[in-house]
């Protein structure tokens, strides 16, 4: 008899309800229309901030090594291709290896570093009105990264000497006026990922081999400082590194003991690390947006160090996928893009959480390099393919936080550079 009044109860309670309901329906019977109408609103709004097109062209350069080319890219309203591609190199039964590029702050001049050569590598320079070639001059072994100072006066180039012996390698200080080599800073062992700060007074670069940050003074033309990054072995120290780094590090306070095994140098960055190897294997360095900070990608050990450039100490590891390989920064100095080169993916972090905020898989393996446009819209990043495949530049809308656009392009794509947006074609 209970359970007959609880379920006579509940059954007037219901009933309450549903004429509560259509009670509502009758006084004000646009009242779910209007609730439908507002999550459709909000749905399309969503969808078409998403896909908005670009109303203006962008405009980045791309080398791929393994075909010799240098390709102008470009991505607008209607959509992504290649404008036009040149081959660079002067070896006609050989790959020249054309590996970084870097455009000049007032985009009259491009400069591009060719890592093969007999046996010195070289680095040339282009006008970007027709692409003519103006000069060219020798540096050292394997040319790779490259960065230019902000008055466009000097080039600094990593010799990242990858098929070499495991001996200290350089900086070379390219003049571009006169296209002749200044110096050559003798750093550490494969140094990659040359990054100047904004102001232009440091240069920055990270040793392969030595787990190392190195500083260069660009106005005493000297090493200045240098960092281990190793997990747990961090210190930071003034002047140049020993020629025998390794050696050098097992010598300081606080890193004896320190082993540094032999690491992944035909792979360049491919080879996941072994049991018990606690190594960095640093493949970049990245500047902050105001120079106060460095960012180094630990290709070993998949972490993101953090540098602060003022008082030369570890600020923090940041977790990253496998392989983590080469970074680009956003100019408000709000976001870090991560090309992972084993992981086949994107990331792009927030700055000060280090939270990952998207991570986007990419169309082919092995991971290379990233920019990012000067309003802060979108990202080029460039994938190398493997074999017989073409390199790809693909295109992250980083409002959306999506792939937008893919194009493939020569072999092994490598340096990337934003050149200037322009009116679409």
């Amino acid at each position: 008899m209970k359970f007959l009044q609880r379920k006579e109860r509940k059954g007037v309670s219901q009933s309450n309800a549903t004429t509560a309901f259509l009670c509502s329906l009758w006084v004000n019977p646009l009242r779910p229309l209007r609730f439908i109408l507002f999550l459709l609103i909000a749905y399309c709004a969503a969808t078409t901030f998403a896909q908005t097109k670009p109303a203006k062209d962008y405009l980045v350069y791309v080398v791929s090594e393994s075909a010799d080319k240098i390709a102008l890219v470009r991505f607008g309203p209607n959509g992504a291709r290649i404008d036009h591609e040149l081959q660079t190199g002067d070896m006609p039964v050989d790959i020249d290896g054309p590996h970084g590029i870097v455009i000049s702050p007032d985009r009259q001049f491009y400069y591009v570093s060719i890592a093969h050569g007999r046996p010195f590598g070289l680095i040339w320079k282009y006008a970007t009105k027709d692409d003519s070639v103006l000069g060219k001059t020798t540096l050292g072994y394997f040319p790779a990264t490259e960065d230019i100072t902000p008055d466009g006066n000097f080039l600094f180039v990593v010799n990242f000497n990858l098929h070499g012996d495991m001996v200290p390698s350089s900086v070379s200080v390219v003049s571009t006026a006169t296209m002749t080599e200044v110096a050559r800073i003798q750093t550490c062992t494969m140094p990659h990922g040359s990054r100047l700060n904004p102001q232009g007074t440091k240069q920055y670069s990270a040793c392969m081999m030595d787990d190392m940050l190195v500083e260069i003074d660009t106005r005493s033309l000297k090493v200045a400082r240098h960092f281990v990054v190793t997990k747990g072995k961090e210190i930071g120290m003034n002047g140049a590194p020993r020629k025998d780094a390794a050696g050098s590090m097992n010598s300081m306070p606080g890193v004896s003991g320190m082993s540094m095994p032999m690491k992944d140098t035909g792979g360049h960055g491919m080879e996941a690390p072994k049991a018990g190897d606690t190594s960095c294997q640093p493949t970049w360095a990245q500047p902050s947006a105001d120079g106060s900070s460095i960012y180094v990608a630990c290709n070993k050990s998949s972490e993101i160090v953090e540098v602060n450039a003022d008082r030369w100490q570890l600020v923090r590891r940041i977790p990253a996928r496998a392989g983590v390989y080469n970074l680009g920064i956003t100019h408000d100095g709000t976001r870090l893009l991560a090309t992972n080169k084993r992981d086949q993916s994107v990331s792009v972090y927030d700055l000060k959480s280090g939270k990952e905020l998207v991570r986007l898989p990419t169309k082919r393996k092995v991971l290379h390099g990233v920019v990012v446009s000067p309003d802060d819209l979108y990202a080029f990043v460039t994938v190398e393919g493997i074999g017989s495949e073409p390199g790809t530049v693909e295109i992250i809308d980083l409002k959306a936080l999506k792939t937008v656009a893919t194009v493939d392009v020569g072999e092994e794509a490598a340096g990337v550079d934003f050149y200037q947006t322009e009116p679409p074609k």
